[in-house]
């Protein structure tokens, strides 16, 4: 009996040494587990993240490189047609300029472009968009002297005494095989820089020198790109764009985690040697690696906090079976209770904290896709002001039939807008080619929809006559729209006598696709002058003769033709031929 009583005691010591080093080999592996979880996830998401953001970056670059590329062939035709305008040729004959002004300000109104200069023989400027530079000289400028040597369009490069750049398309004006003038076109490419800056990148572009033309930073224009960096380096140049839309102390401290501040990413520009350049923060790395960790160190937060729980219950539970120790016991479960309850408050704040992130995460995605895409829509919202408060006024003076119009121009417009976000797809997989894979019908449907309103307005009946299946061409599918919208307008202004208007578009496939459009108006008296630029048949002040001269030229960039015909039963019949696409070579492009 006495050694039966020995042996009680013994028991109630293994419980805590035994319970207590499989408590501390439990903790010990969770630990150990955690540290190895955030090391291998911190590695992996850092390298994660950082091929997201130089992607983005590259996608950025490409969009940029791609509206450069876009206002510069804009504006390359201009010369060519504006050197052929009788107007401007009579004005240099006759040394009379009265109007010439004028109709430059017109010009620039309907192509878009910064300014447009009339230089006579000696490079004097006898007309121009801004009146305040007639009678300036430019004998010695680039644009002048490299006109008169050059038989074809000529892109000049100009740095002013501000230290910015002009870029300028020129050509020279001939008659009787004489060089009477010279016509200057400006091309706006300094409005780029304003809408780069809105993100927090730095950009640049140089030129086959390597000097820097284009910048949100001023300071770099005019050098070289190794001193410019030298002179402002690009985290500099960050921080200056990043203030203007958050508070600079607010990136994370480890944003050098890398050893580096900034990424560079390079692109060449397809246009005279050019090539442009964006430097972006690491910071946003770091931010969102950061997120995650506070995920998961919260999750092994939990788990630790129900293995101590379990702890303290299995103590309670030995606690009945060795009673000698039960105040030990109950002062231990106490103690563990209050630790439960403090890891449940942190479980409740990192609940919170967790909504936080992910609220900033989504607002951060807002603000990156809102920059990207605001200078693509600036232009439009720009139109809808405008016809907003002509609406508002002509409501004030009651004439709600024409602000009837207002409003329905305003739909137009936000139908663009919409394909414009729609367009964003094709820059994001094809970078700066807005050539691609397209179903012309598509193109097709969009324009009579667009024209709707005008349609209806005239009360001109529509038939068209368009195959079920896809009709697959190679090209820019708003381009071909506004070919098409061009076209039914022609049509619409041309039915404007006849009783019972009528437009027939068919579309149709055999080795090339084929589009028709086709009025009963009263036909074309002039075919071969009819693509000739400021050939029209309108009244004065109703057009100056550029559409059906744009629109031919953007066929054949896509590798077709334009032409037109009378119809036999009368009316004008207008084509459009386009290569068509095989489904092979439509296999190629998607895998590509």
């Amino acid at each position: 009996m006495a050694d039966n009583v020995q042996h009680h005691p013994k028991p109630a010591l293994t419980p805590r040494t035994g319970v207590s080093l499989r408590a501390r080999v439990v903790l010990l592996a969770l630990i150990s587990l955690a540290a190895a979880v955030i090391y291998v996830s911190n590695s992996w998401l850092t390298e994660r993240y950082t091929e997201t953001t130089r992607n983005r970056a590259e996608l950025r670059v490409a969009l940029y490189s791609g509206n450069l590329i876009s206002e510069l062939q804009r504006n390359s035709v201009v010369p060519l047609l504006l050197s052929r305008d009788p107007a401007l040729i009579n004005a240099l004959n006759s040394a009379d300029f009265s109007q010439s002004s004028a109709r430059l300000i017109s010009y620039r109104e309907e192509i878009e472009a910064k300014s447009l200069i009339l230089l006579d023989g000696d490079g004097r400027t006898v007309a121009a968009t801004v009146r305040e530079t007639l009678g300036e000289l430019h004998r010695s400028d680039p644009y002048f002297v490299d006109a008169l040597r050059s038989s074809e369009t000529v892109f000049s490069t100009v740095q002013s005494d501000s230290g910015a750049y002009e870029f300028t398309y020129s050509r020279k004006i001939e008659a009787g095989n004489k060089v009477i003038g010279v016509i200057v076109v400006e091309v706006d490419l300094r409005k780029f820089e304003e809408s780069w800056s809105g993100i927090s990148d730095a950009v640049l572009v140089t030129n086959s020198h390597g000097d820097v033309i284009l910048a949100t930073e001023p300071r770099w224009r005019g050098k070289h790109e190794d001193d410019a960096l030298t002179t402002v380096p690009a985290m500099t140049a960050i921080r200056r764009n990043f203030r203007s839309t958050t508070e600079w102390s607010a990136l994370p401290s480890e944003m050098l985690f890398l050893g580096e501040a900034v990424m560079r990413h390079e692109a060449r520009v397809p246009f005279q040697g050019w090539r442009i350049a964006s430097f972006t923060s690491y910071a946003s790395v770091r931010e969102k690696v950061n997120a995650f960790l506070s995920l998961e160190i919260m999750a092994f937060a939990m788990l630790l906090s129900l293995t101590f729980y379990l702890i303290s219950r299995r103590a309670q539970f030995r606690s009945v079976l060795f009673a000698q120790e039960s105040a030990d016991l109950r002062q231990l479960n106490d103690q563990l209770q209050r630790e439960i309850a403090e890891r449940q408050r942190a479980e409740k704040n990192l609940q919170v904290a967790e909504q936080t992130l992910a609220q900033s995460s989504k607002l951060a995605a807002l603000g990156e896709m809102s920059a990207a895409v605001s200078h693509e829509l600036n232009q439009p919202l720009a139109a809808m002001k405008t016809y907003l408060a002509g609406a508002k006024l002509l409501l004030q003076r009651k004439r709600p039939d024409e602000a009837l119009s207002s409003f329905q121009r305003i739909d137009d417009l936000i139908e663009r807008m919409g394909a414009i976000t729609r367009q964003l797809k094709s820059y994001a997989r094809k970078g700066g080619d807005a050539f691609e894979p397209m179903d012309i019908r598509k193109s097709v449907s969009m324009a009579l929809s667009m024209m709707e309103p005008q349609l209806k307005r005239r009360e001109v009946r529509i038939t068209r006559n368009i195959p079920r299946n896809p009709v697959m061409v190679m090209g820019d599918r708003l381009r071909l729209e506004q070919v098409l919208i061009n076209l039914l307008r022609n049509a619409i202004d041309a039915t404007k006598t006849v009783d019972a208007p009528q437009v027939d578009i068919i579309v149709s496939r055999g080795d090339y696709a084929l589009i028709t459009v086709r009025d009963n108006g009263e036909g074309v008296t002039d075919l071969d002058n009819l693509f000739e630029p400021f050939y029209t048949t309108k009244a004065p002040g109703d057009g100056v003769g550029l559409g059906l001269a744009i629109s031919s030229g953007i066929v054949t960039d896509f590798g077709g033709r334009l032409t037109a015909r009378n119809g036999q039963d009368g009316g004008a019949v207008f084509e459009v031929e386009l290569p068509i696409l095989d489904e092979e070579d439509c296999d190629i492009e998607a895998a590509e």
